[in-house]
């Protein structure tokens, strides 16, 4: 295990475990959220502060699937597992679980992660919360 998948890792463990303050540490001053959303507050402070709300407010826990290190970068395939507790893509909240596919990419200088890529397949979770359509069978065309 190189540095950046320990890094990794260890950030997935304080998001799982509720623990955001141990995710500071781990992030360099000037880190860059490349997959925060538009707007969000970059740098240390505003990575904890976007993982706080992940957490605390969206309820999300990570299932990791697969972890690739090569070099400084580190690739994580995993499902996030939230609670519909909050108005999200202007749906009232409905208490319910979601899943939702992700992709993360790190990168690692100097024993810090530098930073971060994410993608996030929202589309299911609009699915899952009746705002989107499901696709149709191959074939098969709408009525």
């Amino acid at each position: 295990m190189n540095t950046a998948e320990s890094l990794a890792r260890s950030v997935l463990d304080a998001l799982n475990s509720g623990e955001i303050d141990k995710i500071g540490p781990l992030v360099a001053e000037d880190f860059v959220d490349h997959g925060a959303p538009p707007g969000a507050p970059q740098g240390r402070a505003g990575y904890v502060q976007i993982m706080t709300f992940v957490t605390q407010t969206l309820r999300i826990r990570y299932e990791l699937h697969d972890i690739i290190s090569v070099g400084d970068k580190v690739a994580i395939r995993a499902t996030a597992h939230g609670v519909h507790d909050t108005e999200q893509y202007g749906v009232p909240p409905t208490g319910k679980p979601y899943t939702m596919p992700t992709m993360h990419m790190y990168r690692e200088k100097d024993g810090l992660l530098q930073e971060h890529w994410g993608v996030r397949d929202e589309l299911s979770v609009l699915r899952q919360f009746g705002i989107a359509p499901s696709p149709l069978p191959p074939g098969e065309t709408p009525s």
